[in-house]
């Protein structure tokens, strides 16, 4: 029986350190009990001792804990803002080299499109991104830079042609575009929080997330953001409390740091 649900959190703590308070509970105990059955265990002290000991279950548990969904140019009619509106105005107002957080930055589609991106407006050279996620698995995936035709559906034509080498079915991104990006390995809801950026993504992620932890998050990406910094938030998010936080509500997904 699935009902010790408080001593499992305390034993994933211990175990990953990825504290599941911080998750919406029914949503995430669901989805947990669906994949502990998938793999025939019959209750949480069973299912931790199978993840304990086996690589593989323990690498799927944690890749199932952070929902990897993730495409090049993820909503492009935000791209297409970011492309006229903000990195024009981050490019101006900020000191190169311009820096960069793609947080829970998944299989590394949004690092490496925000290469692209910026690309089109300075050099690659003035371009620093920091791409970090809790799943090693995606970091070394992202790592590899090979993805499908699906993923890469949405890049703008030119910079298909420029920076992807069709290899069989897949595409390479190019080595000039990964030497903009260093993956790391980050836990939004532990870890301390790198500085001064001009730029920080986390899209379609704190939706999982309680309001409070929402908030922690939010805060803490205010105080990692340089003045005139922006943040970039996914469609399927919203900070109504944007004031109290600090920001300026440049649109819908955009807030800035005064």
């Amino acid at each position: 029986m699935f009902d010790t649900y408080e001593k499992f959190k305390k034993d994933v703590l211990k175990l990953t350190k990825i504290d599941l308070n911080f998750y919406k509970e029914k949503q995430m105990k669901r989805r947990i009990d669906t994949l502990a059955t998938k793999n025939k265990a019959t209750n949480y002290d069973e299912y931790i001792k199978m993840i304990s000991t086996d690589k593989e279950k323990f690498e799927q548990f944690v890749n199932f804990l952070t929902i990897n969904v993730s495409e090049f140019y993820r909503n492009p009619d935000q791209w297409n803002l970011m492309d006229k509106n903000v990195i024009p105005k981050i490019v101006k107002e900020q000191r190169k080299p311009i820096k960069i957080w793609s947080a829970a930055c998944s299989t590394g589609d949004e690092p490496y499109s925000l290469a692209m991106a910026f690309s089109k407006h300075i050099p690659l050279s003035d371009i620093k991104i920091l791409a970090t996620d809790i799943d090693k698995q995606v970091i070394a995936h992202a790592k590899t830079g090979l993805y499908s035709e699906k993923s890469i559906a949405s890049v703008p034509a030119d910079l298909k042609k420029k920076y992807f080498t069709k290899i069989g079915s897949s595409y390479q991104i190019s080595d000039e575009i990964k030497k903009c990006v260093t993956f790391k390995e980050h836990n939004l809801l532990k870890d301390p929080y790198p500085t001064d950026y001009d730029l920080i993504l986390c899209r379609n992620v704190v939706i999982y997330f309680t309001d409070e932890a929402k908030d922690m998050i939010y805060s803490n990406f205010y105080k990692s953001l340089k003045s005139k910094g922006v943040l970039f938030i996914g469609s399927t998010e919203q900070i109504t409390n944007y004031r109290e936080l600090g920001f300026n509500r440049m649109s819908s997904f955009y807030f800035e740091k005064p």
